[in-house]
């Protein structure tokens, strides 16, 4: 095992790695921007070391600072936890140039599977079910030709691309030169990449995604299945594992990521995600080579620390379960708690929090880098926390969440508390009739409550 790691990102889930770290005998050192200096995260760390101004790139994003950072420091391997730089391969590769450890897959499995529509080749060859799309787009023409051949709607993704970026929806064949105009600049700015590929639209499919973990020496095993339908502008809200599907259904979609991971000897934690349609077929989606947000209720669920996993697989040691051994238990609801206004579109609440208490209680868990008198900064994403709830069923999770909400007090800025309150009141979240367009078509319509 590693003795001295350093965590190349900010917030709970710097503070997650360094927990895990530090439950695992290794000292942290955490890199942090002039807007971080006071998160809890640096002021836990054994060291922390500035490496830039609030601008993300100029920080986070700042490769050659960050491994500077390391060398200066010592550290023998870097986990870049989730966003940022979790998913470049440049900085994978720079890290073993410097003969430091990137707690993740290799630079070629992020490059491969990183960009979608490469993604979406792997999954052909592993025998993954996929939406009728496109390889990379060359041209208008070709987006044209494309998405006549497989039918409108179709949906335009940036093959670099992330977090609902680079991505419309075409419904007709006037507005795709538009659209797809519109998606590459953005892509373009997002992730330095204008490159997209196409897909066929499906109206209200559900989002599924499976957590794998493979060694890198051809072992791999999945631990199941999590729901993350809830959505918002393509930004996940609430996540819940199980699923609400069938059970046979989930086990052959676990079948499928299982398949291309080992497809290309895959190491470290990655997530296959899928859409799946009303008459219960699934497709791939695409693969995500790093830790998820929403990674808690999968642990909870099957009772294993995921993250403990990325060290003792980066470190060499291998996967210390078998498939066998993952069996789930129960159910548990994740809820993201961000500093926005819901009532005004979700505006960010940027500021200073005056006053905080956490929920607990049997089955609660809280990540969070948060504490009163923190100030949020506004450069970056707006998550303050995460709760999760564990219970027998998904009936006394959605009730134990509640409690745990009301419970919650966060005084100075606005939060998604009271939105997430009405979600777990929905009568079409209770009975599980969840749905990617769930946002829009049972919050956003009072009438259909």
């Amino acid at each position: 095992m590693f003795k001295k790691i350093l965590i190349a990102n900010r917030g709970e889930i710097a503070l997650r790695i360094h927990r895990a770290a530090k439950e695992l005998g290794v000292k942290t050192v955490v890199v942090y921007s002039k807007a971080d200096e006071q998160s809890l995260p640096v002021l836990l760390a054994d060291e922390s070391i500035c490496i830039g101004p609030p601008p993300s790139k100029e920080s986070y994003l700042n490769i050659r600072n960050i491994l500077s950072a390391a060398i200066v420091t010592g550290a023998e391997a870097i986990h870049p936890g989730y966003g940022f730089l979790a998913e470049n391969d440049e900085f994978a590769q720079k890290c073993e140039e410097h003969n430091l450890v990137f707690i993740g897959p290799t630079p070629e499995q992020i490059r491969l599977i990183g960009d979608k529509a490469s993604a979406r080749q792997l999954a052909k060859e592993a025998n993954v079910p996929l939406t009728p799309g496109s390889d990379a787009l060359a041209s208008l023409e070709d987006a044209q030709q494309t998405a006549e051949k497989i039918g409108y709607p179709i949906i335009l993704k940036a093959s670099a691309g992330g977090g609902g970026r680079g991505m419309r929806i075409v419904h007709e064949p006037e507005a795709l030169e538009r659209n797809l105009r519109n998606a590459q600049e953005e892509a373009r700015a997002a992730f330095g990449n204008p490159e997209m590929y196409m897909e066929k639209f499906l109206e209200e499919p559900r989002h599924v995604e499976i957590q794998v973990f493979g060694d890198g020496k051809g072992t791999v095993v999945h631990f199941y299945d999590r729901d993350c339908s809830i959505q918002r502008r393509y930004q996940k809200l609430l996540e819940e594992a199980p699923s609400t599907l069938d059970n046979d259904l989930r086990a052959e979609i676990a079948k499928s990521a299982v398949r291309l991971a080992k497809h290309v000897n895959y190491r470290g934690a990655g997530t296959c995600e899928f859409l799946v349609d009303r008459e219960g077929k699934f497709y791939f989606s695409e693969m995500n080579t790093r830790i998820q947000v929403e990674h808690p209720v999968t642990e909870r669920v099957t009772r294993f620390d995921l993250v403990k996993e990325q060290f003792r697989v980066a470190a060499g040691d291998g996967l210390s379960v078998k498939q066998k051994d993952i069996r789930p238990e129960g159910h548990a609801i994740e809820v993201r708690i961000n500093a926005e206004d819901p009532d005004h579109d979700f505006r960010p609440s940027a500021g200073v929090i005056t006053d905080i208490h956490w929920p607990g209680g049997p089955g609660i868990r809280v990540d969070s880098h948060a504490y009163s008198g923190y100030r949020i900064p506004p450069n970056y994403d707006s998550l303050i926390a995460k709760i999760i709830a564990w219970a027998p069923n998904r009936e006394l999770a959605i009730a134990r969440m509640k409690r745990a909400l009301e419970e919650t007090i966060i005084e100075g800025v606005k939060t998604t508390i009271p939105f997430h309150l009405k979600v777990l009141d929905n009568a079409f979240y209770k009975r599980g009739a969840v749905y990617t367009n769930f946002i829009e078509k049972r919050m956003l319509n009072d009438h259909d409550n």
